[in-house]
């Protein structure tokens, strides 16, 4: 065991709960005054939920034992039989216990993101079941599919770094699908929906730009030579990314926005994950420059199109973003970087991985999708899962949680 690898490890973890916090100030400075605490609570609470859920059951199911390649085992539940000792499956320097502190992060802002797609209209408690149902109907079985002992697409040779499939794309079509079941905000396509705090925006995009530090980094599970080199693509993928969106809204609209800046910034992080450890430093240059572009595409045209209310684009983010580097990885993975990955990308000769990235895309999505849809369509037999009209033109704030974040404030929203 490793104490300077140890160490860093529990410091990348806690650079990476903060990304759950740093996500309610992003999502709750982009709604409308009236609904910001709820927004800001829908990601807060699952530190509770999530953190409670993973060590009860969620890293045995993930990480532990394995069923058919699927879902792992409960013979780790509470953290039973699990020490400081390493577990050679994953780190052969870090205690078992420090790798669990780390993969529950993970599971905690991925659950965050898909609440950006439903503010403003689902209610809380609906949103509470739904979130516990879903970790345990996709999360769990997605992780251990991706990462754990005996994962089939991992068997398969498929690459995740640190959370493509797992995180983005997963919370991604959660999102799309969420959206969708739960129908539009009253008011879209005829209202105006202006965030209402722009300095919260950049605060949680500082912070979630500094927790994805750990976030990728930190998924080489030690202090070597593989995290340097993804904190390296991760902080040049979405420095790109973040130019060129802003030059992308300098061309199409005049002028350069704190808001598309920040966005820009989230979307190369969100592109890089997958492939941080496994491609080239100059291919994260490439990476970071065409996400802007696509995700544009997809916020500002695709999502028009169609009229689906993904209210904060968790799906034109995060469902787009994961999918295109997923993608991306196909192409750039190499062995030179990371001499333990199957095949090679594309880009140096060999098409087997692309082809498998896209089996592990289409497989992330169905299951996200399919099972989203069903637990909100049982869920919204057995009650409402959305809030009354008078509701939600009074605000979920008061109307949820009996609280306002601008008591004095008098003003129409």
């Amino acid at each position: 065991m490793n104490t300077g690898d140890t160490a860093f490890v529990l410091i990348a973890s806690a650079m990476v709960f903060i990304m759950t916090p740093g996500l309610a100030f992003f999502y709750g400075g982009m709604v409308r005054r009236k609904n910001v605490i709820n927004t800001m609570l829908s990601s807060f609470f699952i530190c509770g939920l999530a953190t409670a859920l993973w060590i009860a059951v969620g890293y045995s199911l993930s990480f532990t034992g394995d069923f058919h390649g699927i879902i792992g085992s409960l013979k780790n539940c509470f953290l039973m039989n699990i020490n400081t000792d390493p577990n050679p499956a994953y780190s052969s320097t870090i205690p078992e216990t420090s790798f669990v502190l780390f993969q529950m992060m993970f599971s905690l802002i991925t659950c965050a993101i898909i609440t950006g797609s439903v503010m403003g209209r689902m209610k809380f408690s609906a949103l509470f079941l739904f979130i516990v149902f879903w970790l345990f109907l996709v999360y769990y079985p997605l992780a251990h599919m991706v990462w754990g002992e005996g994962g089939f697409l991992k068997m398969i040779g498929s690459l995740d770094f640190a959370g493509g499939n797992v995180v983005h794309i997963s919370s991604g079509i959660a999102g799309l699908t969420a959206c969708l079941v739960v129908g539009k905000r009253r008011g879209h396509g005829m209202l105006s929906y202006n965030p209402h705090n722009i300095p919260f925006v950049l605060l949680g995009a500082a912070l979630l730009w500094f927790g994805w530090i750990g976030f990728n980094a930190g998924s080489a599970l030690g202090a070597n030579e593989l995290a340097c080199h993804a904190f390296i693509t991760t902080s040049t993928s979405a420095a790109v990314a973040m130019l060129s969106w802003m030059f992308i809204e300098k061309v199409r609209r005049g002028k350069v926005t704190l808001l598309g800046s920040a966005t820009g910034a989230v979307l190369g992080l969100v592109a890089i994950t997958p492939g941080a450890g496994f491609v080239p430093i100059w291919s994260s240059f490439l990476i970071g420059l065409f996400v802007s572009p696509i995700c544009y595409l997809a916020i500002g045209h695709i999502k028009r199109r169609f009229q689906y209310d993904d209210a904060l684009d968790a799906f034109g983010c995060h469902g787009v973003g994961g999918i295109y580097g997923g993608i991306v990885t196909g192409l750039f993975a190499t062995k030179t970087i990371n001499p333990d990955i199957m095949y090679n990308g594309l880009f140096f000769g060999d098409y087997k991985l692309i082809l498998v990235q896209i089996f592990s895309i289409i497989v992330s999505i169905l299951l996200s999708g399919v099972m989203t849809f069903i637990i909100l369509k049982v869920m919204s037999v057995c009650r409402p899962i959305r809030v009354s009209e008078k509701n939600e033109d009074n605000g979920l704030d008061v109307s949820e949680h009996g609280e306002s974040a601008y008591p004095s404030f008098l003003g129409l929203d």
